[in-house]
């Protein structure tokens, strides 16, 4: 009895050091996490395509914990950045282009963990390449070359030129948006110095667009200037009757300035003396200046005709040749022809004669007139200092 008694009493207490046992090892499994609900991580994003260098919203807070609360939400945005948040909100900002996935992890107070992925689009913008020339002149084709630019993703690109931030090429007010070309090379046409600036616009086939803004700065010629002198003759010849007038106008020396002039109004030589009578006149109104001659009688020994001559020299200084700046050829030369000390001369030159006598008249009313008239020559020749340009490389 006492051999039963005393196995009873050890079977006894086996069996409390197992169900303490037992206990403590639930317990444990319990600690380790063994049987922990898992939470239900979901993930919006917003917006679902952005551009390289802009943000991007993640929004996690319709993840489920199942039991308990959620404690963490760990983000992986799959470009080598992460972050954690107690939250289940939170942005990132690409700075390049490409698709990312980005990975959440949300934890919940049991120790269970559940993850959900995502893709994103980050687009990248046109690199946009203006080729432009390190030289322009006044006068210069310049050629914009844009053929380097490309996109990133190799989508079809569209370009856009505002040629000349000057000028509003389609009158809406604003002269930075005109659309002045369309194709990769834009070509511009200088004919002034000074400073050209635009812009050229580069749009991808997903709507992504680049802006490179330019600017040229378009320098003077240089020019030599040398100065020579031009014989240049004007010859005009009629006849007049007594009481009769004749006038010619035309513009001497516009290939230059005027240096000097000689006028010689010949008649001709009468076999009765006395010989006829003409005036010679010559008007410059824009000068202004005017001047009057009358023939003198020839002297009948050596046959000689009645003449009338006008002549004056100096009427501008002799310009001095040197280096000039000009935008062309025709600029410079208008300037070295209208300089405010060589206009003297420019404009109409109009030359007039009148017959004031032909002797002998008739000794009676009725009979024929033995001299009604003459035949005459005028030779007028001036001097003209003409520049030769030549454009410095």
């Amino acid at each position: 009895m006492r051999v039963v008694s005393d196995g009873s009493k050890h079977s006894i207490s086996l069996l409390l050091v197992l169900v303490i046992l037992l206990s403590s090892l639930a317990g444990c499994a319990s600690i380790a996490g063994v049987g922990a609900a898992e939470p239900m991580a979901q993930m919006r994003v917003y917006p679902e395509e952005i551009e390289a260098g802009e943000s991007i919203t993640f929004d996690a807070r319709e993840s489920d914990p199942v039991e308990g609360v959620i404690t963490k939400f760990r983000w992986d945005f799959g470009d080598l950045s992460s972050a954690e948040t107690i939250v289940g909100f939170t942005s990132h900002r690409y700075s390049e282009w490409g698709i990312f996935v980005v990975t959440l992890t949300v934890v919940n107070d049991q120790g269970g963990e559940d993850t959900v992925s995502q893709q994103v689009r980050v687009n990248g913008a046109p690199v946009v390449m203006v080729e432009i020339p390190e030289s322009v002149r006044a006068g210069d084709v310049v050629i914009l070359d844009a053929s380097s630019t490309y996109d990133p993703e190799g989508g079809e690109l569209q370009f856009l030129w505002d040629l000349d931030w000057g000028k509003d090429s389609n009158g809406d007010g604003d002269a930075r948006n005109d659309a002045d070309s369309t194709n990769e090379t834009a070509i511009i046409e200088t004919n002034l110095s000074g400073n050209i600036s635009g812009s050229l616009t580069v749009t991808d086939d997903r709507g992504s667009s680049a802006i490179e803004y330019w600017s040229i700065e378009v320098k003077t010629r240089r020019w030599a200037v040398e100065w020579s002198e031009k014989t240049v003759v004007y010859n005009w010849s009629g006849y007049l009757d007594q009481g009769d007038g004749w006038e010619a106008v035309h513009i001497p020396g516009n290939e230059g300035i005027l240096f000097s002039v000689e006028a010689i109004l010949e008649l001709e030589r009468d076999l009765i003396e006395p010989q006829d009578n003409f005036t010679l006149n010559i008007a410059v109104p824009t000068w202004p200046w005017y001047y009057e001659a009358k023939t003198e009688g020839g002297n009948i020994t050596t046959n000689e005709s009645a003449t009338a001559e006008i002549e004056r020299s100096a009427l501008n200084p002799i310009p001095t040749g040197g280096e000039y700046s000009a935008d062309s050829q025709e600029n410079l030369l208008f300037q070295l022809l209208n300089a405010p000390d060589s206009r003297n001369g420019t404009g109409e030159w109009t030359w007039s004669i009148f017959a004031n006598d032909a002797d002998p008249d008739p000794p009676f009313e009725l009979m024929p007139d033995p001299d009604p008239g003459n035949a005459w020559d005028l030779t007028a020749t001036f001097v003209i200092m003409v520049p030769s340009i030549v454009e410095l490389a």
